[in-house]
Protein backbone atom coordinates (compact mmCIF):
# COMPACT_ATOMS: atom_id res chain seq x y z
CA UNK A 1 0.00 0.00 0.00
CA UNK A 2 1.36 3.51 -0.74
CA UNK A 3 2.92 5.18 2.10
CA UNK A 4 0.27 8.03 2.35
CA UNK A 5 -2.18 5.65 2.24
CA UNK A 6 -1.20 3.47 4.85
CA UNK A 7 -0.64 6.66 7.21
CA UNK A 8 -3.88 7.83 6.61
CA UNK A 9 -5.74 4.31 7.28
CA UNK A 10 -4.03 2.90 9.67
CA UNK A 11 -3.47 6.25 11.74
CA UNK A 12 -2.98 5.50 15.56
CA UNK A 13 -5.86 8.14 16.86
CA UNK A 14 -9.47 8.30 16.20
CA UNK A 15 -10.10 12.22 15.32
CA UNK A 16 -12.40 14.25 17.10
CA UNK A 17 -13.20 17.70 15.74
CA UNK A 18 -14.23 20.36 18.14
CA UNK A 19 -16.03 22.98 15.58
CA UNK A 20 -19.14 23.86 14.36
CA UNK A 21 -17.19 25.41 11.20
CA UNK A 22 -18.80 23.55 8.33
CA UNK A 23 -15.58 24.94 6.77
CA UNK A 24 -13.50 22.66 8.89
CA UNK A 25 -15.30 19.78 9.08
CA UNK A 26 -14.65 20.15 4.88
CA UNK A 27 -11.23 21.28 5.07
CA UNK A 28 -10.66 18.14 7.59
CA UNK A 29 -12.63 15.25 5.32
CA UNK A 30 -10.54 16.72 2.19
CA UNK A 31 -7.41 15.60 4.13
CA UNK A 32 -7.77 12.20 3.64
CA UNK A 33 -9.14 11.53 7.51
CA UNK A 34 -12.11 10.20 8.98
CA UNK A 35 -13.15 12.17 12.12
CA UNK A 36 -16.23 12.48 14.77
CA UNK A 37 -17.38 16.19 14.70
CA UNK A 38 -18.54 17.35 18.55
CA UNK A 39 -18.93 21.18 18.18
CA UNK A 40 -18.10 22.62 21.67
CA UNK A 41 -20.24 26.16 22.65
CA UNK A 42 -16.99 28.45 24.00
CA UNK A 43 -17.19 31.89 24.89
CA UNK A 44 -14.88 33.73 22.39
CA UNK A 45 -15.32 37.66 23.18
CA UNK A 46 -12.77 37.04 26.09
CA UNK A 47 -9.05 36.95 25.95
CA UNK A 48 -6.45 38.72 28.56
CA UNK A 49 -6.27 42.31 27.42
CA UNK A 50 -2.80 41.82 26.86
CA UNK A 51 -2.18 38.89 24.34
CA UNK A 52 -1.90 40.52 20.72
CA UNK A 53 -2.61 38.50 17.18
CA UNK A 54 -1.61 35.16 17.28
CA UNK A 55 -1.69 34.98 20.82
CA UNK A 56 -5.48 35.76 20.99
CA UNK A 57 -6.00 32.80 18.85
CA UNK A 58 -3.98 30.26 20.19
CA UNK A 59 -5.65 31.36 23.79
CA UNK A 60 -8.97 30.57 22.04
CA UNK A 61 -8.11 27.19 20.68
CA UNK A 62 -6.69 26.32 23.80
CA UNK A 63 -10.15 27.55 25.65
CA UNK A 64 -11.85 25.52 22.99
CA UNK A 65 -10.08 22.31 23.87
CA UNK A 66 -9.76 22.62 27.57
CA UNK A 67 -14.32 22.64 27.46
CA UNK A 68 -14.42 19.23 26.06
CA UNK A 69 -16.10 17.93 28.90
CA UNK A 70 -15.75 14.16 27.97
CA UNK A 71 -12.70 12.26 28.81
CA UNK A 72 -10.00 12.23 26.15
CA UNK A 73 -9.40 8.04 26.02
CA UNK A 74 -6.02 7.12 24.91
CA UNK A 75 -6.82 6.34 21.56
CA UNK A 76 -8.68 9.31 20.79
CA UNK A 77 -6.94 13.02 19.33
CA UNK A 78 -9.15 16.28 19.93
CA UNK A 79 -8.53 18.90 16.92
CA UNK A 80 -9.60 22.85 18.14
CA UNK A 81 -9.05 25.57 15.94
CA UNK A 82 -10.01 29.00 16.30
CA UNK A 83 -8.98 32.06 13.64
CA UNK A 84 -8.88 35.63 13.83
CA UNK A 85 -8.55 38.75 11.38
CA UNK A 86 -5.93 41.54 13.07
CA UNK A 87 -5.59 44.48 11.01
CA UNK A 88 -3.78 47.81 11.93
CA UNK A 89 -3.42 46.40 15.56
CA UNK A 90 -6.71 45.63 15.93
CA UNK A 91 -8.51 42.00 16.10
CA UNK A 92 -11.68 41.45 14.27
CA UNK A 93 -14.11 37.99 15.20
CA UNK A 94 -16.80 37.39 14.25
CA UNK A 95 -19.88 40.34 13.33
CA UNK A 96 -22.94 40.12 16.18
CA UNK A 97 -25.39 42.01 12.92
CA UNK A 98 -25.25 43.70 10.12
CA UNK A 99 -24.33 47.18 10.84
CA UNK A 100 -21.48 45.39 12.48
CA UNK A 101 -20.25 43.53 9.62
CA UNK A 102 -21.02 46.47 7.57
CA UNK A 103 -18.28 48.38 10.10
CA UNK A 104 -15.82 45.67 9.43
CA UNK A 105 -15.31 45.33 5.73
CA UNK A 106 -15.19 49.12 5.35
CA UNK A 107 -12.11 49.04 8.08
CA UNK A 108 -10.67 46.13 5.64
CA UNK A 109 -11.22 48.08 2.31
CA UNK A 110 -8.69 48.49 0.43
CA UNK A 111 -6.13 47.78 3.28
CA UNK A 112 -3.84 44.76 3.68
CA UNK A 113 -4.75 42.40 7.05
CA UNK A 114 -3.75 39.16 8.66
CA UNK A 115 -5.70 36.46 9.20
CA UNK A 116 -4.41 33.77 12.14
CA UNK A 117 -5.48 30.40 12.30
CA UNK A 118 -4.20 28.50 16.11
CA UNK A 119 -4.60 24.76 16.20
CA UNK A 120 -4.61 22.97 19.50
CA UNK A 121 -4.33 18.89 19.36
CA UNK A 122 -4.87 17.27 22.54
CA UNK A 123 -4.91 13.62 23.27
CA UNK A 124 -4.97 11.82 27.00
CA UNK A 125 -1.40 12.42 28.08
CA UNK A 126 0.02 15.20 25.14
CA UNK A 127 -1.05 19.05 24.10
CA UNK A 128 0.16 20.79 21.08
CA UNK A 129 -0.48 24.08 19.46
CA UNK A 130 0.63 25.43 16.10
CA UNK A 131 -0.69 28.65 14.10
CA UNK A 132 -0.45 29.68 10.68
CA UNK A 133 -0.79 33.38 9.35
CA UNK A 134 -1.50 34.31 5.81
CA UNK A 135 -1.95 37.81 4.39
CA UNK A 136 -4.76 38.90 2.65
CA UNK A 137 -5.28 42.47 0.23
CA UNK A 138 -8.19 43.99 -0.15
CA UNK A 139 -9.50 46.19 -3.01
CA UNK A 140 -11.57 49.09 -2.56
CA UNK A 141 -14.95 47.74 -1.74
CA UNK A 142 -17.68 50.21 -2.67
CA UNK A 143 -20.44 50.50 -0.33
CA UNK A 144 -23.20 48.71 -2.49
CA UNK A 145 -20.86 45.47 -2.53
CA UNK A 146 -20.54 45.30 1.10
CA UNK A 147 -24.67 45.82 1.44
CA UNK A 148 -25.11 43.19 -0.79
CA UNK A 149 -22.78 40.95 0.50
CA UNK A 150 -24.37 41.33 3.72
CA UNK A 151 -27.38 40.88 2.18
CA UNK A 152 -27.38 37.96 0.53
CA UNK A 153 -24.19 35.79 2.20
CA UNK A 154 -24.30 34.45 5.95
CA UNK A 155 -20.74 35.99 6.90
CA UNK A 156 -21.56 35.97 11.05
CA UNK A 157 -19.75 33.39 11.42
CA UNK A 158 -16.57 34.31 10.24
CA UNK A 159 -13.45 36.28 11.56
CA UNK A 160 -13.32 39.68 10.02
CA UNK A 161 -17.26 39.19 8.32
CA UNK A 162 -16.52 37.76 5.12
CA UNK A 163 -15.44 34.38 3.74
CA UNK A 164 -12.56 33.69 1.51
CA UNK A 165 -14.23 31.75 -0.50
CA UNK A 166 -17.59 33.45 -0.79
CA UNK A 167 -18.74 36.03 -3.43
CA UNK A 168 -16.84 38.78 -1.62
CA UNK A 169 -13.60 36.80 -2.12
CA UNK A 170 -14.31 36.73 -5.57
CA UNK A 171 -14.78 40.48 -6.62
CA UNK A 172 -12.67 42.40 -3.68
CA UNK A 173 -9.68 40.09 -2.71
CA UNK A 174 -6.53 40.93 -4.71
CA UNK A 175 -4.24 38.80 -3.56
CA UNK A 176 -2.99 36.27 -0.76
CA UNK A 177 0.32 36.05 0.55
CA UNK A 178 0.29 32.63 2.19
CA UNK A 179 -2.17 29.69 2.71
CA UNK A 180 -5.73 29.97 1.23
CA UNK A 181 -7.15 27.49 3.70
CA UNK A 182 -5.81 29.56 6.74
CA UNK A 183 -7.87 31.91 5.51
CA UNK A 184 -10.94 29.85 5.70
CA UNK A 185 -9.94 28.28 8.76
CA UNK A 186 -7.92 25.58 8.82
CA UNK A 187 -4.26 25.70 8.20
CA UNK A 188 -4.38 22.17 6.38
CA UNK A 189 -0.50 22.11 4.89
CA UNK A 190 0.51 21.87 8.60
CA UNK A 191 -2.22 20.20 10.09
CA UNK A 192 -1.69 17.12 7.83
CA UNK A 193 2.07 17.46 8.95
CA UNK A 194 1.64 18.11 12.84
CA UNK A 195 -0.89 15.40 12.94
CA UNK A 196 1.94 13.27 11.02
CA UNK A 197 4.40 14.15 13.76
CA UNK A 198 1.90 13.83 16.66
Amino acid sequence: MNKIATTLTEFPFKLILGSASPRRQELLKSLGFDFLNKPMKVDESGWPEDLKAQEICIYLAEKKADAYDEEIKADELLITADTIVWCEGKVYNKPENFAEGKKMLESLSGKMHEVFTAVCLKSANKQTTFYDVSKVFFKKLKSDEIEYYLTNYSPYDKAGGYGVQDWIGYIGIEKIEGSFYNVMGLPVKKLFEELIKF
